[in-house]
């Protein structure tokens, strides 16, 4: 089997990448009080060193009180983090490799296992993090121009501090995600709307303002789903022509990749064609596309929360899809939470090498 495609290089404005390879956005509650710690510049550094193309960090959490339900997730405000996030990216150039952090805002969440709330309600378009789950409160019109603005300041902070991209999450029932999704945006104002491109005016000054922040040079990727972690068959659009309807404002205002998030890389996302989300986001819109989804694991990521292991699986389909252009970069996920030189393993047809996942590596920051 022949990787050598995922081997190329990728350049796009200020993304200049080695291979094709991105290390996926995961959670990993490890920075207390919301500041990264030096374990955390370690663990990345040590992906960069394993040969990743592109690191995209975890969830990092936007300047809004409420925008995180956990004490432990990373910040990206604030001069104690910032600077956390500065011996990160120093460590990931060292190491040679790039990155971009992942800006997010939860909105409407479910309270913390550990008990831990923010210090105000949390907040999204209508007060519902899915239908009949009311945990916090509707934005006013002022709460949504500020937020627009922390996603910005976050961006120009990433800019600033030395990363190479960043990525806004508009996926997985997050806030912006909570926008586009009818059932938990029943606003009335100009922020809601009968149809997907009406809800779609968040996101879209979002990223007008994220541009703004880091300008025309800069790459911007944003992370989508059809999925919400509480419905695994949900599509917010149900046809080639809803995703287009959907997607290309958001590329026209200033999106370059599109992070298109599955469950499994080869599952397709309408009838009468293979192709996954990444490859029809790639053709309705023409942009270059991230796809994801147990690439290189049996099972998926959200099954190793509920404790299912995994093996190591053949890349020959991945491989088939890239080949045939479908998507421009692969996101992998759980097997560089287990092995830091996973990708160094592929380059190096080191198969019999690569480990299997099992949920311990979940809880800890693996190092070798």
């Amino acid at each position: 089997m022949s990787t050598n495609n995922l081997f190329s290089e990728f350049n796009l404005k200020s993304l200049n990448l080695k291979n094709r390879i991105v290390m996926a956005p995961m959670t990993r509650s490890f920075s207390p009080n919301g500041v990264p710690t030096d374990e955390v510049a370690a663990y990345y550094q040590k992906r960069a060193e394993g040969e990743v193309g592109l690191i995209l960090s975890e969830g990092t959490v936007i300047d809004r009180k409420s925008s995180s339900n956990d004490a432990n997730v990373p910040h990206f405000y604030g001069d104690l983090a910032l600077n956390g996030w500065k011996k990160v990216i120093d460590g990931v150039h060292a190491g040679g490799g790039k990155m971009g952090p992942q800006i997010w805002h939860m909105g409407i969440m479910d309270n913390h296992h550990s008990g831990w709330v923010p210090p105000v309600p949390f907040e999204g378009p209508s007060g519902l993090n899915r239908p009949d789950f009311r945990n916090g409160v509707a934005m006013t019109e002022k709460d949504i121009e500020d937020t627009i603005l922390a996603f910005g300041k976050a961006a120009a902070d990433a800019k600033r501090l030395g990363f190479d991209t960043v990525e806004i999450h508009g996926a997985h029932g997050y806030l912006i995600d909570q926008f586009f999704r009818a059932e938990t945006n029943l606003r009335d104002d100009i922020y809601g709307g009968k149809t997907l491109p009406e809800r779609n005016r968040f996101a879209i000054e979002v990223i007008k303002e994220v541009r703004r922040q880091v300008g025309d040079d800069f790459a911007v990727i944003m992370r989508f789903s059809q999925f919400k972690p509480s419905d695994y068959n949900y599509k917010l659009a149900k046809n080639p022509q809803e995703l287009e309807a959907w997607l290309t404002p958001l590329v026209d205002a200033g999106v370059d990749i599109i992070h298109a998030s599955q469950r499994r890389f080869w599952e397709p996302e309408f009838e009468d064609s293979d192709l996954n989300f990444a490859g029809w986001a790639k053709k309705v819109t023409g942009a270059p596309t991230i796809t994801v989804g147990s690439v290189g694991l049996s099972g998926d990521f959200f099954g190793a929360f509920a404790g299912e292991s995994s093996q190591p699986t053949s890349l020959e389909e991945l491989n088939r899809r890239f080949d045939r252009g479908d998507f421009d970069l692969v996101a992998v996920g759980r097997p560089l939470l287990s092995d830091p030189n996973w990708v160094a393993k592929i380059k190096a047809g080191k198969t019999d090498e690569l480990k299997g996942f099992s949920k311990e590596a979940l809880g800890q920051l693996v190092l070798e």
